[in-house]
């Protein structure tokens, strides 16, 4: 059973996620407020945590800066800002995922869920001793480690969410065809929850963004209009 620590400052929040999460299965720790979290974390380390960034006393992104320097166990973030910079700062000092409220706990639980399993991956790799490189898709100057949740553009890192990772996984699997709005929102999202076009696109906005903070002619992904994307190996 994963444990799972859930930081918030809203008790409806840690109430009603709380609840969820225990009807999957998962043991849940709620703190309501970063310091709080902290001071549980430095006894002992739950499998993953979801913080929220705006808190009392010490807010997600301090906790998440003290977490790092300790653990890397898998950190999602819970946000209600549209500002991209703090979603960008997160990223870069460890987050793993970003959800955006207010948010459907089916896909919080999803989020969850995937990302325990890539930390499944990792450990049991590790426990190997060796790199299945088998496991790595290259295309192009594009190499994705699905078992670490990496991404390297023309050898360069780029920290991406775990949609955005499944997005771009989708469109490089198969360079040229094309994928519709439809086909990318069942490879990431559970068909229990409801999202509009829209919503890939934006996703999709966020991705192109990101690699071109490595490369600002990267312009691997194509817009088909009316009709979806795909990847054209470069």
């Amino acid at each position: 059973m994963s444990k799972i620590a859930l930081v918030d400052d809203d008790r409806n929040i840690l109430t009603s996620v709380a609840i969820t999460l225990e009807a999957e299965g998962f043991e849940v720790e709620t703190y309501n407020d970063g310091q709080a979290a902290l001071d549980a974390f430095n006894k002992k380390m739950p499998d993953m945590a979801v913080f929220d960034i705006k808190m009392p006393r010490m807010d997600g992104m301090d906790l998440l800066q003290r977490v790092r320097q300790k653990s890397k166990m898998p950190v999602i973030f819970l946000t209600s800002k549209d500002d991209e910079i703090d979603e960008v700062l997160g990223l870069r000092m460890g987050a793993d995922d970003y959800v955006k409220k207010p948010f459907s706990q089916r896909l919080l639980v999803e989020r969850i869920r995937a990302l325990l399993r890539r930390q499944d991956a990792v450990a049991g790799d590790a426990a190997g001793g060796e790199v299945e490189e088998a496991k790595l898709m290259v295309r192009g100057e594009l190499t994705m480690d699905p078992l670490r949740h990496s991404v390297s553009w023309k050898g360069m890192d780029v920290s991406l969410t775990v949609t955005e990772f499944l997005l771009l996984q989708a469109l490089a699997q198969r360079p040229g065809f094309v994928k519709s709005r439809d086909q990318l929102m069942d490879v990431a999202y559970d068909d229990q929850v409801y999202v509009d076009d829209r919503t890939i696109d934006s996703h999709i906005k966020r991705l192109r963004k990101k690699m071109r903070t490595v490369d600002n002619d990267f312009s691997a992904i194509e817009t088909l209009y009316g009709i979806g994307y795909r990847y054209n190996e470069e």
